[in-house]
């Protein structure tokens, strides 16, 4: 399974990214209100500056207290982010995130951004693989 087949299963609410200098308050209220565990940070919506996700929130406030949510993301953020293509296999990019322990990894084409999937969407799409896979074996031991 390739990462598009992914992306196209996926409702098309786009990904939502927020441009650097956000407050690390402003990124916990949006992912809180999306209910969504990752926040692309991009000046235009397209260039992948960083990445921001709950667990980054939550060891930042472990580590130094509820004053860092004044801060901007830059401060927090993946500068250095781990992305993929959508012609990349999805058992590749299960392995990429499994060895960089990660949940979420962009998806773009060339330089541009064009989606996100999340460790969740990976194993679902290939629990969907296994199960028709074990119906095709079925049919055939079957006979049909």
């Amino acid at each position: 399974m390739l990462v598009s087949q992914i992306l196209k299963s996926k409702s098309d609410d786009g990904v939502v990214t927020l441009p650097p200098g956000t407050a690390i308050s402003r990124i916990a209220e949006v992912l809180s209100a999306r209910r969504i565990g990752a926040v692309v940070i991009s000046p235009d919506g397209k260039k992948l500056a960083g990445i921001v996700s709950e667990r980054d929130i939550v060891r930042e406030i472990g580590r130094r207290g509820g004053a860092c949510l004044n801060e901007n993301v830059d401060t927090i953020m993946t500068a250095k982010v781990v992305a993929c293509a959508r012609n990349d296999n999805a058992n590749d990019v299960l392995q990429k995130m499994t060895d960089g322990r990660f949940r979420h990894i962009p998806v773009v084409e060339g330089e541009e951004l064009i989606g996100l999937i999340s460790i969740g969407d990976v194993v679902k799409a290939r629990l969907a693989e296994l199960h028709m896979e074990k119906d095709a074996l079925e049919g055939m031991i079957k006979g049909f």
